[in-house]
């Protein structure tokens, strides 16, 4: 299994970035693809229209969420990763860091490009906006 670890600032604060990971149109919008979103421990979500899936492990407001997640991709056979996200505050906005382990062998690259690519840089747009 492999494991990623990025991090990202954004111009806005930890409540609000928090706020809208956990929120299925708000999601949807800084993305770009439909998210639904159960907004609750134990809850299930979709994101981009239905490629990713999973289940709401820990919910810490504005700091911390963890969730059981998984792609389209990952082999029938392959467990749930997991997705550990933390916002910490700063003075200019909030920054993400993003750990995603338990990755089935050979994705690892794959999904770090896609947080950056289809996550990140949106996020930054969406956000700069705000």
């Amino acid at each position: 299994m492999e494991k990623i670890k990025l991090s990202e600032v954004f111009s806005i604060n930890a409540d609000e970035l928090f706020s809208a990971w956990m929120n299925s149109k708000k999601h949807s919008d800084f993305t770009g693809g439909k998210a639904i979103i159960q907004s609750k421990v134990g809850g299930k979500f979709t994101a981009w229209d239905g490629y990713i899936s999973g289940k709401t492990l820990e919910l810490k407001p504005y700091s911390k969420i963890i969730q059981a997640w998984r792609t389209t991709e990952f082999p029938n056979y392959a467990p749930d990763s997991k997705l550990e996200i933390l916002f910490d505050e700063l003075k200019t906005g909030t920054r993400l860091t993003l750990i995603h382990s338990n990755i089935p062998e050979g994705q690892g690259k794959d999904y770090e490009k896609g947080w950056i690519e289809f996550y990140f840089e949106p996020m930054k747009l969406y956000f700069s906006k705000k």
